[in-house]
């Protein structure tokens, strides 16, 4: 693990330090001493130079002690915060942004409106930006989930990848409704190599940061559940 490497790497430097200031300081007072014996006692040593040398001597040793406080605080920290993100795993979270991957055969969002928006547009487009599926929906003020059954416009059945959505909100209006959209999605595993724990959904790397919500298990393509952007449902809708 690269936080422990580093932490090592650094714990190792301050001992070096450290052993470097005592060997110098008993450097220091031996040399004391042996001015101290040869002394001209008509022209005695100023003390006051010697009295200065020791205390900047202390104040180096006290703020390496600080620091090593400081250091075994962030290590406890950092493993808190990597154990609590290992305990993500298996959960479905929900976390800040509008890719996600198409898994299971399906897609999940979760947006937020102030308002409603019944002159919606809803449009998928794929990682290389070309748009896949687009549709005009009506949609309720409050939190709710989208969900893509991967049925893009031409009838093709996607099974994997990654895509992105973007809600063109309006009201009656036909002004824009202000929207936040999160994605949804199972952890599979965590990246503790960098300074933040990374959770791994179905590829993406999401900053621990990033989540937002955690919740039960998101929806399989074979479960009942209506889809909100199935073509069919949205006519009879």
């Amino acid at each position: 693990m690269v936080d422990g490497v580093s932490a090592t790497s650094s714990a190792s430097g301050l001992a070096g330090q450290r052993k470097g200031i005592a060997d110098n300081f008993d450097t220091f007072l031996q040399l004391l001493v042996t001015q101290l014996k040869n002394q001209n006692p008509l022209e005695p040593l100023d003390t006051n130079q010697f009295t200065q040398q020791l205390v900047q001597f202390s104040s180096v040793e006290q703020q390496l002690k600080t620091n090593e406080f400081l250091e075994a605080m962030m290590m406890a920290n950092q493993t808190a915060v990597n154990g609590h993100a290992v305990q993500y795993v298996g959960k479905t979270v929900t976390a800040s942004g509008a890719t996600t991957e198409l898994s299971g055969g399906v897609a999940a969002w979760v947006y937020k409106l102030d308002a409603p928006a019944p002159n919606s547009t809803v449009t998928i487009k794929d990682q290389n930006g070309n748009v896949v599926y687009r549709q005009q929906m009506s949609l309720e003020a409050g939190v709710d989930e989208i969900v893509w059954n991967g049925m893009t416009d031409s009838g093709n059945k996607l099974t994997s990848g990654k895509f992105t959505i973007t809600i063109d909100a309006r009201d009656t209006d036909n002004k824009y409704v202000p929207v936040t959209t999160e994605l949804m999605g199972k952890v599979q595993s965590v990246d503790l190599s960098g300074s933040e724990p990374y959770l791994i959904i179905s590829g993406l790397r999401i900053p621990l940061s990033a989540i937002t919500s955690v919740g039960a298990d998101m929806p399989s393509g074979d479960e009942e559940k209506p889809d909100p952007i199935d073509p069919e449902q949205a006519a009879a809708a």
